[in-house]
């Protein structure tokens, strides 16, 4: 198992630290450890997302879940946040997503566009923000130029910033594709060279190499690849994504095999939320009991 840091390792700034001790020690499992439900389906993917569990439409039976799953925190858009998240404010951690895109267009020239600011999860009472990069996107000098300007205000008004690096665009596709090793492991250091205090990465397949460069063809084990990305993100924190639904068995063990890379925690929405309530935390509590075999301080 890879030793992982301590929040007190991680070189944080005071306000970025003690939000983040607050998500990681006073909420969930309180042991170091995350699992996050994002909620930000609606805006990227559209209603369809809801069709597998309609109750799932209401972004308050959303919130319910998180306060009933024991979430370390829920990742919703500023609307959302504005009209329901007053409801439950203090009970469970906010992290306010500050940009966001429809499905609609081409990934090819992906950008994720602005429409939320720190200033505004700080008056939200949210504990840390979320920004979608798009690494190796054709658009990325635009992306960049966005996130420096986040990045700035999050340093100053000491929120943390969690960073869902998420490889995208034509280039992407040609070498390995989106949740190819190559492109995740690139992905997690992007992050952390660009400051992110947390990066959220897909669960890397090395399987996938076809036009990867030379390093990503050889064969991998899941296990020798997760522990890669999540070294290469340095000090910065991983949270590793559910991804779209699938089996139980599956999420469970990517589950074991990320915490063993030395992750923080999970951060699963569709594999939860796309289930009936009570299979919902079912589920849940066998994701909590995966984290709590790996306690943090």
């Amino acid at each position: 198992m890879t030793t992982r840091l301590t929040l007190s390792e991680r070189g944080l700034p005071t306000g970025q630290k003690a939000r983040l001790h607050r998500i990681l020690h006073q909420h969930g499992l309180r042991n170091g450890t995350a699992l996050f439900l994002p909620y930000d389906q609606g805006l990227e993917h559209g209603p369809r997302d809801f069709f597998a569990n309609p109750a799932a439409a209401d972004p308050r039976y959303i919130i319910k879940l998180a306060l009933a799953g024991g979430f370390n925190g829920i990742a919703i858009q500023i609307g959302l946040a504005e009209k329901f998240y007053w409801d439950y404010a203090g009970e469970v951690p906010l992290i306010l997503k500050l940009n966001g895109k429809t499905e609609i267009p081409s990934d090819a020239h992906a950008l994720s566009p602005l429409h939320a600011s720190v200033a505004e999860a700080v008056r939200l009472g949210a504990d840390a923000v979320g920004y979608t990069l798009y690494v190796g996107s054709p658009a990325e000098r635009e992306d960049f130029r966005q996130y420096q300007a986040i990045r700035q205000e999050a340093r100053n008004l000491g929120m943390p910033l969690i960073v869902w690096a998420y490889p995208r665009g034509e280039a992407i596709a040609a070498k390995g594709g989106k949740d190819s090793f190559y492109a995740v492991h690139y992905a997690a250091r992007v992050a952390s060279e660009l400051g992110a205090d947390v990066v959220k990465v897909n669960f890397p397949h090395p399987d996938k190499r076809d036009g990867v460069p030379s390093g990503y063809i050889a064969e991998f084990s899941s296990q020798q690849a997760i522990d890669a990305v999540v070294a290469a993100a340095s000090r910065t924190m991983v949270l590793v994504s559910g991804g779209e639904k699938a089996g139980d068995e599956a999420m469970l063990a990517k589950a074991h095999e990320s915490m063993e890379a030395g992750a923080t925690g999970l951060i699963f929405g569709r594999n939860v939320w796309q289930r009936d309530h009570d299979e919902s935390l079912r589920f849940v509590e066998a994701l909590q009991s995966v984290l709590a075999k790996y306690p943090s301080g």
